[in-house]
């Protein structure tokens, strides 16, 4: 396994996860099972306000070659090739969204003890490429984001990044929007025992003068419960309670409340996913 500076993806992954993931205000239902050929088939129900969505995926591994076909109720049909290991290091995804013909897109992934590429293209006769690259180490590390618009003769998009990690700490900067707006990110692990982490995110937007911040914690209670809480400087406060029943089962009740408008109703999300 490469022990590199990962993706540009890959920066500022672990504070996201702890301040962002798994909150949310929608009710949600996930089941996996197994068919006797190996395919695993998951179906998804969402619930958001008053609209209903779902989807029904089909995913197949074969050696190094993992193919998905996801068919959703907004009548769109999501198909994804991956081929992990063609060469040492190199990952290849191919992906196609039905009916839009314009929606085909290729991407090459590669990673090295010392760098990590990814690059994409759409397939069309005017695409849309896509280039990002780290170089460094999983101490410390440098890398850029760019999209060019082949159509336009444009870059669309131009980010940097500085990430920083040891021991028990992470420390990121990146630089988006054509420089338009930087964020810095910090996440450290308090107690490994009790997977107890705090981080905070603090943005601005120099065309504008805003700024945002966020800051998070997570903590286990035991072994198969754990509990986040959020809140940022609009006043928005979220937490949850997330429990594992088996290895891959989780049960997550989330809540959201502003808290500069106490007497607004406080949003709440459920969300169950069975694995076998």
């Amino acid at each position: 396994m490469v022990k590199g500076p990962g993706l540009y993806t890959d920066i500022g992954k672990k504070v996201r996860d702890l301040l962002y993931k798994d909150h949310n205000s929608d009710h949600k239902l996930s089941i996996t099972t197994h068919s006797p050929a190996g395919v695993a088939i998951t179906s998804t129900g969402t619930k958001k306000g008053d609209l209903l969505l779902g989807d029904v995926a089909f995913l197949l591994k074969q050696k190094n070659i993992t193919t998905d076909f996801r068919v959703s109720t907004d009548n769109t049909v999501l198909i994804t090739a991956t081929v992990d290991e063609a060469a040492p290091g190199l990952k290849s995804i191919f992906s196609f969204r039905a009916p839009d013909q314009n929606s085909g897109k290729i991407e090459l992934q590669y990673l090295h003890d010392y760098a990590g590429i990814s690059t994409s293209m759409g397939l069309t006769q005017n695409p849309t490429v896509n280039f990002s690259g780290v170089i460094g180490t999983n101490l410390l590390a440098a890398g850029t984001d760019v999209s060019f618009d082949t159509k336009s003769g444009n870059f669309t998009k131009i980010n940097a990044a500085l990430n920083f990690t040891k021991d028990d700490l992470i420390a990121s900067l990146t630089l988006n929007e054509k420089g338009d707006s930087i964020n810095a990110s910090y996440y450290h692990i308090v107690n490994p025992l009790f997977n107890t982490a705090v981080g905070a995110e603090v943005s601005h937007k120099f065309s504008t003068k805003a700024n945002t911040i966020t800051v998070g914690t997570q903590h286990s209670l035991d072994p198969l419960t754990m509990v986040k809480a959020r809140v940022n400087s609009a006043g928005i406060a979220n937490a949850l309670i997330q429990h594992q029943w088996t290895p891959r089962s989780f049960f997550t009740i989330s809540g959201e409340v502003d808290t500069k408008a106490i007497d607004k109703n406080a949003k709440v999300g459920l969300a169950l996913s069975l694995k076998p």
